[in-house]
């Protein structure tokens, strides 16, 4: 596996993810520097022996961390590298509010908004399949409900901005690709706004690329 930039944190990545440019984004905000280890998904470089011993699950991201652990799964990444730090409160009931939204994000966000963005760009569905259709309807639902969560705070958690945030916006901002009107959610549109002039904030995640097309190569979504 071909790396770049060396230091003591490496993340297994692919750089269309939207889970793993969440944890860049997280790392670029903490300062912290890390060796990226790119792994190209539909390259069948997940299905081999090599990655299956770094992650059974065979998915991006994985962290590795200083002592050698593979920790898989972003919302797990996130809380582990935000322990300590203004991005996670140190109370049991603030740490409690940013993992109800790290467990919205994957069940409501990413299956709807996230699903239909890979699925478009990849050519499993067109706009007007059912199937595309049900997943506008479901993130029209979520977008409604942190539309209203939003009414009264500029973030989602604590008063301040941390990883739920950082989770959320990492599928929200690319609504677009998703073909994804967000004008309707004032508050949501504002939100990413705030988010995006936090310090640090860089946004280096990239459209799908032809070998993730239907078809085209090998990967656990085949």
């Amino acid at each position: 596996m071909q790396t770049t930039t060396s230091s003591g944190l490496r993340l297994y990545d692919y750089s269309a993810s939207a889970n793993c440019y969440k944890v860049r984004l997280l790392l670029a905000q903490l300062g912290r520097p890390y060796e990226r280890v790119p792994v190209d998904i539909f390259a069948g470089k997940t299905l081999g022996d090599e990655y299956a011993a770094i992650n059974p699950a065979r998915e991006v991201p994985v962290l590795e961390t200083e002592d050698g652990h593979f920790l898989p799964d972003s919302g797990a990444i996130l809380v582990y590298l935000a322990d300590s730090t203004p991005f996670m409160p140190a109370d049991a009931l603030g740490r409690a509010d940013i993992v109800r939204w790290l467990v919205y994000e994957q069940t409501a966000v990413i299956p709807t908004m996230g699903g239909l963005r890979f699925r478009l760009q990849t050519d499993r569905l067109s706009l007007d399949d059912d199937g595309a259709i049900v997943r506008r309807q479901g993130a029209a639902a979520a977008l409604g409900l942190l539309d209203d969560h939003l009414a009264a705070r500029e973030f989602f958690a604590g008063g301040h901005y941390s990883v739920a945030d950082i989770a959320l916006y990492a599928y929200i901002h690319v609504a677009g690709e998703a073909s994804i009107d967000l004008q309707p959610y004032a508050n949501v549109s504002a939100w990413l706004e705030r988010v995006r002039l936090q310090p640090g904030h860089m946004n280096d995640l990239e459209p799908y690329p032809p070998n993730a097309r239907k078809g085209a190569g090998r990967s656990i979504y085949d």
